[in-house]
């Protein structure tokens, strides 16, 4: 996934997803194990180094106007979630986009410099690998949204279907049916990994029963953060990330002097959950090293503007999106009135607000409880002293 934002040429942010990888995980009745794939399960593979290495090239050759030739560590910043798979596209990508030129080439047999990849550990990171843990609220509407109208008319068609993929895969049919744990996506990612890397396929994994996966994983990706009270799963998750992405817009329309470049190495589910969002998703699952990247523009009159473009199609340029109420060049006040139903300025203060709620509720039914022993343990003492008299 890459999110760009290009600001009057002196700021660009970016989110991208990582590259072709191994599988995440197995199903019970799987043919191949994880030590067949080199390097075990989630891990980049040569091709999704390449993926990058290309992206970055591309990324170098689209912004040659505004983008420095050589490395500067005032101008330009790059983080990536904790793990492998992202850390290694993040490299891979700064490859192609900062080949090191004249003063920085260090080993003429080598045109490649190190650049640092930041990381935050997996137990504090709160902005990129949707969807975001520990939050009471999100889960719950995640509940509803299984049992939703919305839901149920998508996958009704396909209940047949899950039965018998239970038994093929030996997946258990409860957690199939609401779609539960990523469990059939991943289990589709699997197949679609083995296929393309030429590992042999099950039997019963025909064309058309891996399509029919794929359009469940879609309805997983699709149920996660949209269906049912899309704007306030959106409050919880991806609206995290277009509110960052909103003041890094900010902050440079603002700053005299801003960091060029901001650049994120995430995931399929980071640019699913922005597009959902903003209500731009296209229904299809992220491929490996998509881009969905923002450019805001200085007009003429002053005034600042953005354009949305996504990059899923190595063949073919970029897709102009437009988010809903809006032009395809979207002035900058306007986009953040249209996406503010999407942004919560508090995070922790929303979810933790559902479970003080909770927590009410808990504590007054432990009141009643203590007042109704309490009650009884008297009526019983009046009762014991009658009898004693």
């Amino acid at each position: 996934v890459h999110l760009i934002f290009l600001i009057k040429d002196h700021m660009v942010q970016w989110v991208f997803r990582h590259g072709d990888r191994t599988p995440i995980v197995n199903f019970p009745t799987d043919l191949h194990k994880e030590s067949e794939w080199p390097q075990g399960f989630g891990q980049l593979t040569k091709t999704g180094m390449q993926q990058l290495f290309e992206l970055g090239q591309y990324m170098r050759k689209r912004y040659s106007s505004f983008l420095n030739s050589t490395y500067n560590r005032q101008e330009f910043y790059i983080q990536s979630t904790d793990y492998d798979r992202t850390i290694m596209s993040a490299q891979s990508y700064l490859s192609g986009l900062f080949p090191p030129t004249s003063s920085q080439i260090w080993n003429p047999e080598l045109l490649w410099q190190p650049i640092p990849v930041h990381t935050f550990q997996k137990s504090t990171e709160q902005k990129l690998h949707f969807p975001l843990p520990n939050c009471p609220r999100f889960d719950e509407l995640e509940k509803e949204t299984q049992t939703s109208k919305e839901f149920q008319n998508r996958i009704q068609p396909y209940m047949d279907f899950i039965q018998t993929m239970a038994v093929n895969t030996g997946l258990e049919l409860n957690h199939l049916k609401i779609l539960d744990n990523f469990q059939l996506w991943n289990t589709y990612d699997t197949l679609y990994c083995e296929d393309i890397h030429n590992y042999t396929l099950p039997v019963w994994a025909t064309k058309d029963v891996i399509n029919k996966m794929e359009k469940l994983a879609e309805l997983s990706l699709l149920s996660l953060f949209g269906i049912y009270k899309r704007e306030e799963k959106s409050r919880l998750q991806g609206g995290v990330l277009v509110n960052i992405i909103l003041n890094s817009i900010k902050q440079a329309v603002n700053s005299s002097n801003p960091r060029k470049m901001e650049v994120y190495s995430a995931h399929d589910t980071t640019i699913g959950a922005v597009q959902i969002a903003l209500n731009i998703f296209n229904g299809k699952l992220p491929p490996y090293a998509a881009c969905q990247f923002f450019e805001l523009y200085q007009e003429s009159n002053g005034q600042y503007s953005i354009e949305m473009h996504y990059r899923n199609d190595t063949s073919k340029d970029p897709y102009l999106l437009t988010l809903p109420g809006c032009t395809s060049s979207c002035p900058l006040e306007k986009f953040a009135e249209l996406v503010s139903p999407v942004i919560t300025e508090n995070w922790a203060k929303e979810y933790i607000f559902i479970g003080f709620n909770v927590a009410v509720v808990l504590l007054s039914i432990f009141n009643l409880a203590l007042l109704y022993l309490l009650y009884h343990y008297g009526h019983c003492r009046r009762r014991n002293n009658y009898q004693d008299i």
